[in-house]
């Protein structure tokens, strides 16, 4: 009897096939950054900055392509007809940048506590700690709807490259029990490695300083001994050995660190790519051949994945509405229109309205527009 499970992993080589992130203090450089990557790798009908919240770094980029985010009915309405027009209107997108992360889960926040009082009339709550029960409950249903918002995405083919903030905390060590400081993200923990531990490569953008330390002499008592900025240049760092830089990569022949440009970033993880492509067993074609293949089974593969989406999606508040025009209409339509709807019905595999939630949105919007 043949092997049910178990098979080989294959390196896709191009860089938006992976999770990408980058992180950084404000206006060094990563929305600029993460824009000319997306248009060398895919042009400009390729990506889109999503300018979430109060994000208005994009106001100082030139011919950026991006889309407004203030809160989380916008988010989910770009979203939706993403996936839903894929094939069609979004045809040329690759890459989505979520600009930014820390954004992105503060417009969410309001969001999960609508959900909650939806859900418990008789306990509604203002605070997300208080939300679904509290103690992290409402944090990580924000956390929840937001992946599976980006994962939609992901599953027709939309990449993503990931932006935020940075600033320096003070952590300690679990073995030594020493402090020590680290670059990090300035959102909460929780929300950070939910999407750190997506990504396959994390960059974090900073400054190189290079201080000399001279001494100065003072008019009373000893001599004085200063730092001096004797160099300074804009760095990405993707893997830090001293770990006081939060920054990832799953590739392990990935470069330390890069200038802050948008040609290293590119050159770093397509030489991590080849690396990784080189070490697989078996292989015999090249990166061009491997990349053409790979990119003709995407396109096919979205193609189904999009139809099935579309047929099983299911949007609760819509299907409410939809299944109300149905139960005012269906008791004078015509035989024929009954006959059909049947038919939908059949497709569909449901047998009733009694359940609307349950049933795929496409269906009730066929049946609707039965009805007239």
């Amino acid at each position: 009897m043949a092997r049910k499970f178990g098979k080989k992993n294959v390196i896709k080589v191009s860089p938006l096939d992976y999770n990408l992130g980058l992180i950084g203090e404000s206006g060094i450089g990563k929305t600029t950054t993460a824009k000319k990557v997306c248009e060398k790798l895919v042009g400009e009908d390729g990506y889109m900055i999503l300018n979430i919240g109060k994000e208005d770094g994009i106001d100082a980029i030139p011919n950026a392509t991006y889309e407004n985010v203030p809160d989380w009915e916008t988010f989910e309405e770009i979203v939706d007809d993403i996936v839903e027009n894929r094939t069609t209107d979004y045809k040329d997108l690759k890459v989505l940048v979520y600009d930014t992360f820390d954004e992105l889960m503060r417009i969410t926040e309001p969001e999960v506590i609508r959900l909650h009082n939806k859900e418990n009339p008789d306990k509604r709550v203002k605070s997300i700690k208080a939300a679904f029960g509290g103690f992290m409950a409402g944090e990580d249903k924000a956390i929840e709807i937001v992946l599976d918002k980006m994962w939609a995405l992901k599953n027709v083919g939309i990449s993503m490259f990931v932006i935020g903030h940075t600033k320096r905390k003070s952590l300690t060590d679990v073995a030594t029990g020493l402090e020590y400081e680290m670059l990090t993200t300035n959102m909460s923990n929780r929300y950070f490695n939910a999407i750190k531990t997506k990504l396959h490569i994390l960059g974090v953008a900073s400054i190189n300083r290079s201080i000399e330390q001279k001494k100065v002499k003072q008019k009373v008592g000893a001599d004085k001994v200063i730092g001096k900025v004797v160099d300074e240049s804009r760095i990405i760092t993707f893997r830090d050995d001293n770990f006081n830089i939060d920054s990832k990569s799953r590739f392990e022949d990935i470069a330390s660190y890069i200038p802050l440009d948008t040609d290293e970033f590119i050159k770093a993880i397509d030489d991590a790519i080849k690396a990784a492509h080189e070490k697989q067993s078996g292989n015999t074609s090249t990166i061009e051949e491997a990349k053409k293949e790979q990119e003709q089974a995407k396109e096919e593969a979205i193609e189904q994945i999009v139809a099935e989406t579309n047929n099983t999606k299911i949007n609760v508040e819509e299907n409410e509405e939809l299944a109300e025009v149905i139960k005012a209409k269906f008791p004078s339509a015509e035989d024929n229109a009954k006959k059909e709807i049947k038919d939908v019905m059949t497709e569909y595999n449901f047998s009733s309205f009694k359940e609307p939630e349950a049933i795929p949105t496409a269906a009730l919007r066929k049946i609707v527009k039965l009805l007239g």
